[in-house]
This record gives C-alpha cells, structure tokens and sequence, in this order.
C-alpha cells in the first residue's frame, strides 16, 4: 500500500537532513521557514498577535523582523527533530545544557513520576531524547493525532526511536499517564494550548483563554510535581531550563484546586516564553479574540 504524500514529504524531508551537516541542515530550514511565512497569511497574523501580547511595545519593523525569527526558529526545530534518530549519545550530551535538572532528580528520588509542563517553544525532542539516552529516565509524551493516520504513525515510530512512550491525545490518555506517573516516567505535556477544548479559564498574557486541565489534575490525584520547563536553542546548542514545582496540594475542591494550579503553570508559562518569545512556535488560535479577529 502506498503512502499518503504528506507521509512521503516528511519522509523525504527526514532523510535530507540526516544527509547534510547540521549547519547547512539549520540554514536551509531557518531560510525556508522565513519564505514558508510569506505565504502563510493566517499563521503569520496569529504569530504577530502572539509576540505583541509578550511584548505590546513591538510594531513595524521591529515586529516583521520577530516574526520572520520565529518562523525560522520553527524551520530549525524541524530539522533538528529529523536528525535526531541518525545521532548518537554522545552528540546529543554535548548538544545539551540545562538549569534547574535537580527538580527532576528529587522527584524520582521521592520514587514519583514527575510532570514536565512545556510551552510549544524551542526544541523539546531534544531534551526527552538526552533524558531517555543519558540520564535513563522514562519518558512518556502525550501528543496530538494527526490526519491522516498514517502520518500520525510516522509521528509516533519516530518519537518511539528516541526513546519515548508515546500516548494519543483523547480518553484513553489519562489511564495511560496515571500507569506512566506510578512506574516513574517523566511524562511530557506541552501545557500552552487548549487542544481538545473544555479547558480551565485562565489569564494568559493578560487575556482571558482556557488551557488543558491534565497537568493540574494528574498533580493533583497522583502528588507528582509539576515543573515548568522550557527547551531554549542557545547559539548551535540546546538548554532547559527547569523551573521549581508548582504547588500543588489540595486546599478546597478539587474543581478549584485544578483552576488555581492551571493558573499558576499559565504564569509559570508566561514567564519561560518572556525569555525567548521569538522561539514560541504557537501558530493556531489560542484565544477567543483569535478566532474572531482572525475568521477562524
């Protein structure tokens, strides 16, 4: 049976940047991903709303010049994603930096599982891959289906050959986290968008939206903390940052408790984007006011 040519795109754009240097791999991307955002009418207003709530001073040529950055950023996250499964440990170690790794170690010394709560920002595969590959930790993502289905599993065998427990977004994801929080995984959620919908309402950048009750509610029914965490690109390298735990035990209902943490991690968001708003690869709606500026 054939595949679907979306399947054959990625496949194709996979192999071409396992076969050239990184450098060039990174050039080709970041240059693509500027071009790419031309023609991206929708993304590129969405981009542009998003960098001035981060920072409402941008305009005019300031606020283009972010935009083309974030699209590049978004080119290299692409090509560095596909190259990983042709590195090696090693390469991977001296990719990588990171501040904030020892709330990570003191989870799994509690014997708990640990949540790490990321933004769409930076390069995140990278740092699962190092934690699976050098540090030994179980790694279980939790990510969005994809159309068509063959695309999706493309996805996910690649996930699985960096070393992570990949589970679907939708009703079954929950059972499937709970069982990788007991056996001590270090379970990934990216927390800054509201998939699904059904969310909690939060403040996000000064403006009202919802963001996925999962981090809050995991936390809170398992004790497993929460730690903010972000994968910047740094110059060629890689570095996290790891923020310290949410509070996260109980003091009312457990409907108001998820609201109160959720509106903690969309601040402790707020702040790990602040750093390098220019790497946030949000590109779809996020809020209300998105969908009815924007058409959507």
């Amino acid at each position: 049976m054939s595949r679907p040519p979306v399947v054959q795109l990625y496949r194709a754009g996979a192999a071409l940047a396992r076969a050239v240097p990184a450098p060039v791999a990174r050039g080709v991307a970041r240059t693509g991903g500027t071009v790419a955002s031309r023609a991206l009418h929708d993304r590129r207003a969405q981009v542009e709303r998003n960098l001035r709530r981060v920072d409402p001073s941008l305009s005019g040529r300031h606020l283009r010049r972010a935009v083309d950055a974030t699209f590049a950023s978004y080119g290299r996250y692409w090509a560095e994603s596909f190259r990983l499964t042709g590195l090696d440990a090693g390469h991977i170690d001296r990719g990588f930096s990171y501040t904030g790794y020892d709330h990570v170690v003191a989870a799994r010394e509690q014997g708990s599982g640990v949540i790490i709560a990321l933004p769409h920002l930076g390069g995140w595969e990278w740092a699962a891959f190092w934690l699976a590959a050098i540090e030994d930790v179980p790694v279980t993502a939790v990510v969005e289906a994809l159309e068509p289905p063959e695309l999706f599993e493309w996805f996910v065998d690649f996930r699985r050959a960096l070393g992570m427990n990949v589970v679907p977004l939708g009703p079954a994801a929950g059972g499937e986290v709970l069982r990788a929080l007991k056996a001590g995984h270090a379970v990934c959620l990216l927390s800054d968008r509201d998939i699904g919908g059904g969310g909690v309402e939060v403040e996000l950048f000064g403006e009202r939206t919802t963001l996925p009750a999962g981090p809050a509610t995991l936390a809170l029914r398992t004790g497993a903390p929460i730690l903010p965490t972000a994968i910047y690109f740094d110059g060629d390298l890689h570095r996290a940052r790891v923020d310290p735990p949410l509070a996260v035990e109980r003091r009312g209902s457990l409907r108001d408790d998820v609201a109160r943490v959720t509106q903690d991690l969309a601040h402790a968001l707020e702040d790990l984007i602040r750093a390098a708003p220019e790497q946030w690869h949000l590109m779809q709606p996020n809020w209300p006011s998105d969908r009815a500026d924007l058409g959507h």
